[in-house]
């Protein structure tokens, strides 16, 4: 007996894929975290642009999720045959045409936070959002197609990592500060992992259609340590941010949410496959909102608490 046709308003509210817009929120609530302790978030203008930082980062993984429905799509890699959701286009559920369409609005809608950080805080966000925007695209889109060729990984820990952060970070004032990139690392680790799970239930399905993730180039074994070692930097950063950086210890808080999360990493390394891992998609996607938000209230707390501003 064939499952009802999803309704219309569900089927796009898959496709926007909301369980991982964390990757969104967390490095840019680290990124304010970490200018709210450098003095350099004070004004109702400072405030905007971190909304902005959020918005647009939001807006382009909308515009990727998106463009990996389409493309994945047309090239038949969302097959009826995955272990995951059933994609909008791969499902037949939406036509290539109107996901075409919807991907240019996300894109479009994108051009306006980028134009309000650009004029307030610098051209340098200008080329970031039109970076990100090709990054987003090309993720699967040819000619570039990233994820096809291994290097998606190294894209998504970069823009939500250490360039999401930092330059949440300089929006508000222009420093683009050495603990801001280091903080990053741990948003970047944990998007990684959310990436590489996913990475690792589709490998069959991506090596017989040419997706060449690095899962798929170097085995499973290759991808459960690196969701492991992935998770632990996430783990490590905030021990690393109080010891040298000399951040308020409260900020470890992230840490111990991370530790938390760590069945996520353990269960994968155990050698958790399939459909199962779904998952632990689920709760790497819950630990990027929850590791952002708890930076972000340890910095609070500890400033509140006598950590001071710098």
């Amino acid at each position: 007996m064939k499952s009802a046709r999803p309704s219309t308003a569900a089927v796009w509210v898959s496709a926007l894929r909301p369980k991982t817009l964390g990757a969104s929120l967390c490095p840019v609530l680290i990124g304010g975290a970490l200018a709210y302790h450098d003095g350099a978030l004070n004004d109702a203008l400072q405030w905007k642009l971190v909304g902005a930082a959020f918005v647009g980062a939001c807006l382009l993984q909308i515009a990727s999720n998106f463009a990996n429905d389409l493309f994945d799509g047309l090239r038949g890699t969302d097959s009826g045959e995955r272990l995951g959701p059933t994609r909008a286009v791969g499902g037949n559920l939406v036509t290539p045409r109107a996901m075409a369409a919807a991907l240019c609005i996300a894109l479009l809608f994108a051009v306006f936070p980028a134009w309000f950080l650009a004029s307030h805080s610098g051209i340098a966000f200008a080329i970031i959002g039109v970076s990100g925007a090709i990054a987003a695209v090309g993720y699967t889109a040819p000619p570039f197609s990233l994820a096809y060729r291994g290097l998606g990984d190294l894209f998504v820990f970069v823009f939500f990592g250490p360039i999401a952060v930092a330059g949440t970070r300089a929006a508000c004032d222009g420093m683009w500060t050495t603990s801001a990139l280091l903080c990053g690392l741990a948003s970047g680790a944990i998007a990684v992992c959310l990436l590489s799970t996913n990475n690792l239930r589709d490998r069959v399905g991506d090596l017989r259609n040419g997706k060449r993730t690095l899962v798929a180039r170097y085995g499973e074994r290759f991808g459960r340590a690196q969701i492991f070692i992935c998770h632990a930097i996430a783990c490590v950063v905030p021990i690393f941010a109080v010891l040298v950086l000399q951040l308020p210890p409260t900020v470890m808080l992230a840490s111990f949410i991370a530790i938390l999360f760590a069945p996520a990493s353990i269960t994968i390394a155990r050698g958790r496959d399939g459909a199962a891992l779904n998952k632990n998609l689920a709760m790497f996607g819950a630990l990027l909102y929850v590791y952002g938000v708890a930076f972000a209230l340890g910095m609070w707390f500890g400033i509140s608490m006598g950590g001071g501003v710098k």
